[in-house]
C-alpha cells in the first residue's frame, strides 16, 4: 500500500500539519471531510488517517466522537500540534494595507485582540487553508488570511505578522486511525486505551461503572458523554484511559465496566505522545 496519510481540509491546514509532523515521509491526501478522510483508509487509497479529536481552547471536535466508533478503523497513535496564527498577505503588502483577514470562525475568535489593534475586520471563510487559497487568488493587499506557517509556504503568501493568536496554549489533539490494530504489548509504559461504552439503564449505573477504575488506581483522563440515534435516553461516553488493557488493574476495571454496560468497545492501545510529559 502506499505510504499516504489523508486528512480534512485544504493543503496547508493544521491537520496536513500534524500529518508532516508526525509522518514526514509519507504523502498527506487532502479530503473534503472526515468521512471522505476516512474512505481513503477503507478503500485503501491511504494507509492511514489524521483526524481532530479536541482543542485545548474550544474542546471537541464537532461530530468526531460521532464518527469513531463507525469508521471500522483502530487508533494507533496520537499527535499534539501548537496552533501558531500567522497573518498571511499578497507579496509586497504590510500590516497597514489590510483592513480585512479571513479564516475559520475558531481562528477569528482566537485573534480577536490582534484584529482590534490593528482595525482589521473578520471575515470567516470555509476553513484555515482554503482561505489562505483564496486570499492568494484575489491578489489584493486590503485582504489577509489568518492560517498557518506551512499554508503560507503553500500559497506563497507573506507573513505580516506571526503567533498572533490570542491563547499562547492554543493546542489540537489529533488521533491517527488505521485499518489494523498496531496495539504495543502488554506492560509497556506510557500507554494510552480509548474506548466508547453505553451503560445499561438501571440507577446509578455510570456511578458504578466509574468506581472499577476508582478502586484499581486507573487514571481516567477524558471522559465525555454525547446522544445517539436522536435519543434522549440513548446515552454513549467516550473514555481515555493511561494504561493497557491487559494490565491487571486496567482488565479488572474493564470487567467491572462491562457488566454495568450495553455495549464496550475499544477504539485503540496506543503509546502516549511526547507532547504528554512537556506539559505534565
Amino acid at each position: 500500500m502506499a505510504k499516504i496519510i489523508s486528512f480534512q481540509g485544504e493543503p496547508g491546514a493544521y491537520s496536513h500539519q500534524a500529518c508532516t509532523e508526525m509522518f514526514p515521509d509519507m504523502e498527506a491526501m487532502p479530503c473534503p471531510s472526515f468521512e471522505s478522510a476516512v474512505a481513503a483508509v477503507k478503500e485503501g487509497r491511504a494507509s492511514l488517517a489524521m483526524l481532530p479529536v479536541e482543542n485545548s481552547t474550544y474542546g471537541r471536535v464537532a461530530d468526531i466522537h460521532h464518527l469513531l466508533p463507525d469508521t471500522g478503523l483502530h487508533i494507533i497513535g496520537e499527535h499534539f500540534v501548537r496552533v501558531h496564527i500567522n497573518l498571511l498577505g499578497v507579496p509586497g503588502a504590510a500590516i497597514s494595507d489590510v483592513k480585512k483577514a479571513m479564516s475559520h470562525t475558531v481562528l477569528l475568535g482566537q485573534c480577536r485582540s490582534f484584529l482590534k489593534k490593528h482595525g482589521i475586520a473578520p471575515i470567516t471563510g470555509v476553513d484555515t487553508a482554503g482561505s489562505a487559497q483564496k486570499v492568494a487568488e484575489m491578489g489584493d493587499p486590503a485582504m489577509a488570511a489568518l492560517a498557518s506557517p506551512l499554508a503560507g509556504e503553500i500559497y506563497h503568501l507573506e507573513t505580516l505578522a506571526a503567533h498572533i493568536e490570542d491563547q499562547q496554549n492554543n493546542t489540537t489533539r489529533f488521533l491517527v486511525m488505521s485499518p489494523d490494530a498496531v496495539s504495543p504489548p502488554a506492560g509497556s509504559k506510557d500507554i494510552m486505551t480509548t474506548f466508547v461504552f453505553q451503560v445499561r439503564n438501571i440507577p446509578a449505573a455510570l456511578y458504578k461503572a466509574m468506581g472499577g477504575f476508582a478502586t484499581n488506581g486507573v487514571n481516567m483522563t477524558k471522559l465525555e458523554s454525547y446522544m445517539i440515534d436522536g435519543s434522549f435516553t440513548a446515552t454513549q461516553f467516550y473514555a481515555d484511559i493511561d494504561g493497557h488493557p491487559e494490565d491487571p488493574p486496567v482488565k479488572r476495571a474493564l470487567e467491572e465496566l462491562a457488566y454495568f454496560t450495553n455495549n464496550l468497545d475499544i477504539l485503540g492501545v496506543y503509546p502516549k505522545a511526547a507532547f504528554r510529559k512537556s506539559v505534565g
